[in-house]
């Protein structure tokens, strides 16, 4: 479970006494850091995750690749709401789509992205 923000102490244990830099290890981390623009877009692609609608429909295509219809239903939602929620999805390459007929059936664009769905929940049911 996330931490409560207001348990968080307001002391200054979680701070260096004294300032001290290492250039050593400053260096070090430094030549390993991306690219600023890098950090940027790294921000766009987590924001994707921050709506539930979007996370509920990752949980279920991170089971099973879905069709339109059977999103709409498991997650007790309208097709405009779940239609708009994939488009931006996809846009940002999160799923993608195959048309079957006259289905839409919608999987995970690869299994990173079922990894960070995942991992986010794994790190918030500890």
């Amino acid at each position: 479970m996330m931490a409560d923000k207001n348990n968080l102490e307001n002391n200054n244990d979680d701070m260096c006494e004294v300032f001290n830099s290492h250039e050593d290890v400053i260096e070090r981390v430094q030549k390993r850091m991306i690219e600023e623009d890098q950090y940027s877009e790294l921000a766009e692609f987590f924001k994707i995750f921050g709506n539930p609608t979007r996370l509920k429909i990752l949980s279920l295509l991170a089971i099973e690749d879905l069709c339109v219809c059977d999103i709409c239903d498991a997650l007790d939602l309208n097709q405009t709401t779940v239609s708009n929620q994939l488009r931006i999805l996809r846009a940002n390459n999160i799923v993608k789509y195959q048309k079957e007929g006259k289905m839409a059936r919608y999987s995970l664009t690869d299994l990173h992205i079922e990894m960070i769905y995942k991992i986010g929940l794994e790190h918030i049911l500890e």
